[in-house]
């Protein structure tokens, strides 16, 4: 089975995506699927910016979005729309870097308002790259993630049954639609 690249486009390490993509990437690794973890934040902001296509890091990045069969695209809601930094990043992709990938969108917004932020902001970009495949996303509030004290100390998320089982069901759709290609 092909390798799935999670792409986080959250500029907050803490914010409760984080907890969305951690569920994601833990249930993708128990069904034995290699998984790519990209988050935009942590790339050269200087790169972002100036679209230096050659960075090092930039390369790096496209290789892993090329050498996937799949894209989960994760991003919270600002402003009806995805994050600037997550937008930056897609800028450097090749214009057709989408193309022939199973996309599954997963955003997480303060409240229902921006359900439709997917369909209206995202998928017009993606399908302008080439993203004709895509995946049920799922849209999760935040008052579906709570923060929690793990053992040592260390703080954790710990998300609601009903947003589980929305992610387990998008992953479901996403595992067999790459099953099917293979």
């Amino acid at each position: 089975m092909s390798t799935i690249v999670i792409i986080s486009g959250s500029p907050n390490p803490g914010s409760r995506l984080t907890g969305i993509t951690q569920y994601i990437e833990q249930q993708l690794i128990n069904q034995n699927v290699a998984v790519s973890h990209i988050t935009v934040a942590s790339l050269p902001a200087e790169d972002l910016i100036n679209a230096r296509f050659d960075s090092p890091a930039i390369v790096e990045a496209t290789a892993l979005v090329e050498g996937a069969g799949a894209v989960i695209i994760a991003s919270p809601v600002y402003k009806a729309s995805f994050t600037g930094v997550l937008k930056t990043f897609l800028d450097l992709l090749p214009q057709k870097g989408l193309e022939g990938k199973i996309i599954t969108p997963f955003f997480i917004g303060g409240s229902l308002a921006h359900l439709l932020s997917i369909d209206y902001s995202l998928k017009p970009v993606l399908a302008s790259m080439g993203a004709k495949h895509f995946a049920s996303g799922v849209y999760a509030v935040d008052s579906q993630i709570a923060r929690v004290q793990l053992d040592g100390g260390a703080s954790g998320f710990e998300l609601n049954d009903e947003l589980k089982l929305r992610l387990d069901a998008s992953l479901t759709e996403l595992l067999t639609e790459l099953k099917l290609r293979s």
